[in-house]
């Protein structure tokens, strides 16, 4: 781009009014006013909302693995280890004569391959019946961080062995609230369907790669909401910290802006399409190492 870096920066803020997960780099509350627009929305809560996303895709894959582990298991008839969840993770499982109920503690903290670090308890809940076509698997948090962010709530997950592709497949149905160190404050529900395309039962976190489709609402500390719509499936590789493709529709007091993650690099990049028709490259970052 030969635009200047001022420039740059100030059509990210502005456009941040109506996006859901661009990450500005300031630290200083700047804010702007949508033209058509009451409200306004600071840099910061721009990274609250993208950070969110990020938390219930962590939080839903990490309970899809375990799943996945457990019915290979069960059906292959022989002893099968995912590595997504490292050895600080104490699982503990509780069978019943119907049903499975399986404890993930993260202790204190306990830092996951892709960088995440989660601490308290996610619990899951499903069926003993493992030969089941589908089955619905509950999910709970208790205490539960990530990267420091308290987080409540939880999700029903439709679990399906085989859809009309042949690919395992969950439909979430979440509802989380989320509270960051600095005091910022969000909520975030909707429902998500997970296709998992790549890297069934290879035993290695890398290799997963997910279709991300459906809708999903954040409310921000201000109260300000932000309606998110897929419109053209979303990929997500365990591997990279950032969907690589894919276009999201995000509404807020009906202007819609379309986000068009690229063509499948792993990289921060994105293309915005504002409602006049005019594009901006623009950044995206989540939980940003130093």
């Amino acid at each position: 781009m030969k635009k200047s870096l001022k420039q740059v920066n100030l059509k990210v803020v502005l456009i941040g009014l109506v996006l859901m997960v661009i990450s500005c780099s300031k630290e200083d509350a700047e804010t702007v006013e949508f033209e058509s627009s009451e409200a306004v929305i600071t840099a910061t809560e721009l990274k609250v909302s993208d950070e969110s996303e990020l938390i219930s895709e962590e939080v839903t894959a990490i309970a899809e693995d375990v799943y996945a582990a457990d019915e290979i298991s069960t059906t292959s008839k022989a002893d099968f280890r995912s590595d997504y969840l490292p050895d600080c993770v104490t699982i503990t499982t509780v069978v019943t004569d119907t049903t499975k109920e399986r404890t993930l503690d993260f202790g204190e903290g306990c830092e996951l391959p892709n960088g995440n670090t989660l601490s308290g308890i996610i619990k899951l809940s499903y069926v003993k019946d493992m030969t089941l076509a589908q089955k619905t698997i509950a999910l709970v948090l208790e205490n539960f961080t990530f990267n420091g962010v308290s987080v409540e709530g939880g999700a029903d997950i439709l679990r399906v062995r085989s859809n009309e592709n042949g690919n395992p497949q969950g439909t979430a149905n979440a509802s989380f609230n989320a509270t960051w160190p600095e005091g910022e404050t969000a909520s975030f529900t909707g429902t998500r369907t997970r296709e998992w395309i790549e890297g069934y039962g290879s035993g290695f976190w890398g290799d997963n790669v997910f279709l991300i489709t459906g809708k999903r609402t954040f409310v921000n500390k201000a109260g300000n909401t932000f309606d998110k719509e897929v419109v053209s499936p979303l990929r997500r590789e365990l591997s990279c910290r950032f969907i690589v493709s894919g276009v999201l529709d995000i509404t807020r007091n009906e202007n819609t802006v379309s986000l068009d993650f690229g063509d499948g690099s792993c990289d921060a990049k994105g293309i915005l399409t504002l409602p006049d028709g005019s594009s901006e490259e623009v950044f995206l970052r989540r939980f940003l190492k130093n």
